[in-house]
């Protein structure tokens, strides 16, 4: 949550600050700001309530031109958006961006008060500015020789998360930044040297990024980076090229982020199995070269995730247990940690994040490592995050950069990798001869195709959209592997149309949620071919006698059919066991074209921002 970028170099860089603070509004979007040092040395800032494009106004008034600056787009933690919150915050002549949460800021805010200094702001990031301030003085500890030894002394003393950028006029002539549990990342470029949160803001001026790891302090100039770890020690980080380019990040031919990335899908599910080209069997080591022999030794699995990703882990858990035999146990990342559980050496930790930074999903990895627990598995969307870095396997799934905060592509992925999984931990588990394995692939090389075939029924998804506008709350019903992707759907409409949705298993309805049911509220019903479709036809009509309106994704073949107050839309194929991958898609387009009959912002919702890097 919460977007930084910062450049110094030869070129005047308020271009680059705005540009890359648009890239990284899906971060926050509740306040702007950027400080620049100018031609004599001297501190600009600008700030605004709102969007980007607010702060445009803004810094045009200032006049905000330098080749020295810092920028922050700003997802609300500590005091509400307004402009007195918005980053930069400034203590006599210098200024600070910053991503996390500072836990101690109270306890640091009442000291510095007692040494004179004031605060304007209700946020923990202004106790940063003068912390740093302060040890520049000596005014706490031995005068700083500069801004980096200044920036390390107050690091020091930060409990918490954070990402941080810092410029000041003392030293007009470099960058200095900060990295402890949210991340940050350095771009090197010909003219200069930039630093980001996220890459995908680097990618208009550099290809070559170095991650910071945790703990790690940097000094920038135009022509050199100087780096110390969190012992102090001079470190050098890998610089890698990345494979994105700046196309990846632009919206071209769509109306919004979100539409782009759900057509993104079979292009996204493709890269993500490319292995399976031609290929006859699974090996282990597309989950990395110490999967062998690992999976052998796994008598169950804990899925640890938040949000969507916990879905995603949900749909796992039929899979795992039915194909592969295993005992399978999904967990909400944010409570594991929080909770007495009992460690099992021979269980498969599998964490499942989009970004591979989510707070909550790194604490949760790092209490199960600190239990005992060493077959640990990531499945993320970014090969340099921190959760995979830190665990034994890790598989990357390639659905390139997602800007639109409601997960699509993303979520599609996390299951493919899923059921990759679940294949081989039956596999090992002797439960999955060879024509059954080549079944399954032979599926999974026809996903993207069987997606394409569902993203066609979007004229008559939309058709559906016009009949949720004017209402307050819907239902959403599944069995199975499919209740999952009810859970999925109802948490999308939630997120972008600001509809209110829950969705229950659909045998749970007559245990209180019929009681809500009623011709005002709409049923949507998550209906696949299967073992469950009778029972389910019953639940719907449970609805039905009650006047509910039902709203059901069918297969062919299931003889559901159309008639006063149950509008039926056909999917194109009936998929087994990768059924949800496919019905999930139609969820997603009925909740964004909901949200667009009801004019929300599609991309960025109220409340809500893309990557959740605090807890």
């Amino acid at each position: 949550m919460c977007g930084i970028v910062g450049a110094i170099g030869a070129m005047e860089c308020t271009p680059f600050l705005l540009s890359g603070l648009k890239v990284l509004e899906y971060r926050g979007y509740d306040s702007a700001g950027l400080a620049v040092l100018d031609a004599s040395g001297t501190l600009v800032r600008a700030r605004a309530k709102g969007r980007v494009s607010e702060l445009e106004a803004r810094v045009a008034e200032k006049g905000a031109v330098g080749n020295v600056g810092i920028a922050h787009t700003r997802w609300a933690t500590h005091g509400v958006p307004a402009e007195r919150n918005a980053h930069p915050h400034i203590s006599s002549g210098l200024a600070v961006v910053h991503n996390g949460i500072i836990e101690n800021y109270e306890t640091l805010r009442e000291k510095l008060q007692g040494l004179g200094y004031e605060f304007t702001s209700d946020t923990d990031t202004e106790t940063i500015a003068h912390l740093i301030q302060a040890c520049f003085k000596g005014e706490i500890g031995e005068p700083a020789e500069n801004l980096f030894s200044a920036v390390r002394c107050a690091v020091a003393q930060l409990q918490g998360a954070f990402a941080l950028a810092v410029v000041s006029e003392e030293e007009p002539d470099c960058l200095v930044v900060a990295r402890e549990g949210s991340p940050l990342m350095l771009g090197i470029a010909d003219d200069g040297h930039y630093a980001a949160s996220d890459a995908s803001a680097l990618l208009s001026v550099t290809q070559r990024m170095m991650y910071l790891e945790n703990g790690d302090v940097a000094r920038l100039t135009r022509d050199s980076i100087t780096l110390v770890d969190a012992l102090g020690q001079p470190a050098q980080r890998e610089v890698i090229t990345s494979s994105l380019s700046a196309n990846a990040v632009e919206l071209g031919e769509f109306n919004h982020y979100m539409q782009k990335e759900m057509f993104e899908q079979p292009q996204a599910l493709g890269n993500t199995l490319e292995m399976l080209s031609g290929a006859g069997q699974l090996q282990p080591g597309i989950f990395g070269a110490e999967a062998q022999g690992v999976f052998e030794q796994v008598d169950s699995v804990l899925i640890l995730a938040c949000g969507t990703s916990s879905y995603a882990g949900m749909t796992a858990k039929y899979w795992i247990e039915q194909v592969a035999g295993i005992a399978c146990h999904v967990e909400i990342a944010s409570e594991y940690r929080y909770r007495h559980s009992v460690a099992n050496p021979n269980q498969l930790v599998v964490v499942i994040s989009q970004s591979g930074e989510t707070a909550d999903t790194l604490a949760a990895l790092q209490h199960a490592k600190s239990m005992g627990h060493t077959h640990t598995l990531a499945i993320c969307n970014v090969p340099e995050s921190a959760i995979v870095r830190e665990t034994l396997l890790r598989f990357i799934t390639r659905a390139g950069p997602e800007i639109g905060v409601a997960s699509t592509k993303a979520f599609t992925t996390q299951l493919s990798a899923l059921f990759l999984l679940t294949l081989l931990l039956a596999k090992a588990n002797q439960r999955l001869d060879e024509a059954d394995e080549k079944a399954y692939l032979d599926e999974l090389r026809h996903l993207p195709i069987a997606v394409e075939k569902v993203l066609a029924l979007e004229p008559s998804i939309k058709a559906w959209s016009k009949h949720f506008a004017n209402k307050h709350h819907a239902l959403f019903l599944g069995r199975g592997r499919h209740f999952p992707i009810a859970l999925e759907g109802a948490l999308k409409l939630k997120e972008i149309s600001y509809i209110h949705a829950e969705a229950y298993p659909a045998g749970e309805l007559k245990h209180g949620p019929l009681a809500l049911v009623d011709a005002d509220m709409p049923v949507v019903v998550v209906a696949p071919n299967d073992e469950l479709l009778e029972k389910l036809k019953a639940n719907m009509q449970e609805v039905s006698a009650r006047g509910g309106q039902l709203y059901v994704f069918a297969d062919g073949g299931s003889a559901v059919k159309p008639s006063e107050g149950v509008n039926v839309l056909v999917m194109p194929e009936h998929y087994g066991l990768l059924s949800p991958v496919l019905h999930v898609v139609a969820l997603q387009l009925l909740s964004y074209h909901v949200a667009l009959v009801k004019g929300t912002d599609v991309d960025k919702p109220r409340n809500l921002a893309k990557s959740v890097t605090v807890e």
